[in-house]
């Protein structure tokens, strides 16, 4: 069949919209809530696990198993990590992607209530960041669009990407350096939230590293001339690089903790380490200053007679726009409309407010328009490695409200959000704008034309090279 968009429309309004939709979407939209009930669970499930970086075992075997059934061929273990997989149906152009994050975050587990509460299972681990909303609405997409191409509706290639570790930075870095995404025409992405509204800010370019340094043990006291302190190597370079925040531009963070920094006060540390994140707005500042530091950390070496490692655990860019994306996805999610909340899930939501000390107004339940000067926004303070794909293909992506608005993100707030009826019919949005725009892409030549293009003057011929070295494997946790 042509791909081409069939031409049967309704007319739809809400919130002051009015949109024609054709009959292939009235069908996207039905097969999505054919999907209901898998939806709710996968979203329950995958909180259940909540499962910390690189360790998803659990929950990438269980998204597998629901694309399985639904006859994608499975292709586990990529980019070296034992979770991350690739689900493909489909043959031929256009190949189009979808990404699925489910990695949970350590220490911040809560009960689905609107308090400060642990888990009945004794689970510390919590969605404070939505991933399980995340991967089960990106899943669902894939067998709804999966579906409608079975039915003839279009032809192409789907790919659903489950990529682990997305809070180390580590899942989608470590498979674009394998080149799992090479051949993609377009990506989407989407990602739970407090709003909703597409993605038109860009993210920050970041380098991870550790510094580590060796000396010599002696006894604090009786011989300590005998000693080289790595602890005082450690000392050195922050006090350096504490002095060059004087010389950095305005745009550039840089953090960082002393994991290890001796064991006791009478013994000359033998060995310390320090662990940095760079960021900035671009790549090439990212590595402006991750060099300056480097050579912070050769002279600390060199003045404290110890010498040192360097370790780039994993380097992101920041998030390469794409507007013709973003245009169709914001007309999607106008089309389906945001979330709709109960009167008892609002008030659940000021409770939860009130308990993160916070206005007490409730769900968002209002869509974003994207600014006439979007192009010049300053990018958000986080860091993501959606921005390695977006290197690679055409990406784009939106928010979907999931949380209360204001709440503390990764917090036991919004992991209590996050296992709760009111996130999964969310969910339920994001499900139905990921598919409706994957509709577009396979069946719209000229738009998908046009996210291309764009593309291609964004990266400016310019091939993709990763943050990391070529050869650099996956640091695997142990256990």
């Amino acid at each position: 069949m042509k791909n081409t968009a069939i031409v049967v429309l309704c007319l739809i309004s809400f919130q002051g919209y009015t949109q024609k939709i054709s009959k292939l979407k009235q069908k996207a939209l039905a097969e999505v809530e054919g999907l209901s009930e898998q939806i709710h669970s996968a979203c329950q499930q995958l909180w259940d696990y909540s499962e910390i970086a690189l360790k998803e075992k659990e929950s990438a075997n269980y998204l597998s198993s629901l694309l399985e059934d639904a006859d994608f061929s499975i292709e586990s273990g990529v980019g070296g990590m034992p979770t991350a997989f690739v689900a493909t149906f489909g043959t031929g152009k256009p190949v189009i992607g979808i990404l699925a994050e489910y990695d949970a975050l350590p220490g911040v587990g809560n009960a689905p209530v609107p308090a400060r509460e642990g888990r009945t299972d004794g689970v510390s681990s919590g969605h404070g960041c939505g991933h399980n909303l995340f991967g089960s609405a990106s899943v669902n997409a894939a067998i709804a669009l999966k579906n409608l191409m079975t039915e003839g509706h279009f032809s192409g290639t789907i790919k659903l990407f489950g990529t682990p570790a997305e809070e180390t930075l580590t899942g989608k870095v470590y498979m674009a350096n394998e080149g799992v995404f090479n051949g993609l025409d377009a990506v989407l992405d989407w990602h739970p939230t407090q709003s909703n509204e597409v993605t038109y800010t860009s993210s920050l370019a970041m380098n991870n590293f550790e510094v580590e340094f060796f000396g010599q043990a002696a006894h604090g006291a009786y011989d300590p001339w005998n000693g080289r302190s790595a602890l005082d190597a450690v000392e050195a370079m922050n006090y350096m690089v504490n002095m060059m925040r004087e010389h950095i531009y305005p745009s550039t963070r840089i953090h960082y903790v002393v994991p290890n920094a001796g064991d006791a006060p009478n013994v000359v540390p033998e060995y310390a380490k320090v662990w940095y994140y760079v960021r900035d707005t671009s790549r090439s500042n990212v590595e402006k200053f991750y060099d300056r530091i480097l050579k912070i950390a050769e002279g600390a070496a060199l003045g404290t007679n110890t010498t040192h490692k360097v370790t780039l655990i994993t380097g992101v860019h920041e998030y390469n726009l794409n507007e013709p994306m973003l245009r169709n996805i914001q007309s999607n999610l106008q089309l389906v409309g945001p979330p709709t909340f109960t009167a008892e899930e609002q008030e659940w939501a000021r409770k939860l407010q009130q308990a993160a000390e916070k206005d007490q107004d409730g769900f968002d339940t209002k869509i974003t328009s994207i600014p006439s000067d979007w192009e010049k926004l300053q990018p958000g303070g986080g860091s993501t490695d959606v921005a390695e794909v977006s290197f690679q293909a055409p990406t784009a992506g939106f928010g979907v409200a999931t949380a209360p608005k204001n709440v503390p993100w990764h917090s036991w707030a919004t992991s209590a959000s996050h296992g709760t009826e009111a996130a999964y019919r969310a969910t339920e949005v994001a499900t139905k704008v990921l598919t409706l725009s994957g509709v577009d892409l396979f069946t719209d030549a000229k738009y998908l034309a046009e996210a291309q293009a764009y593309f291609k003057k964004k990266v400016a011929g310019k091939p993709y090279v990763s943050p990391i070295p070529k050869d650099q494997k996956v640091v695997l946790p142990k256990g």
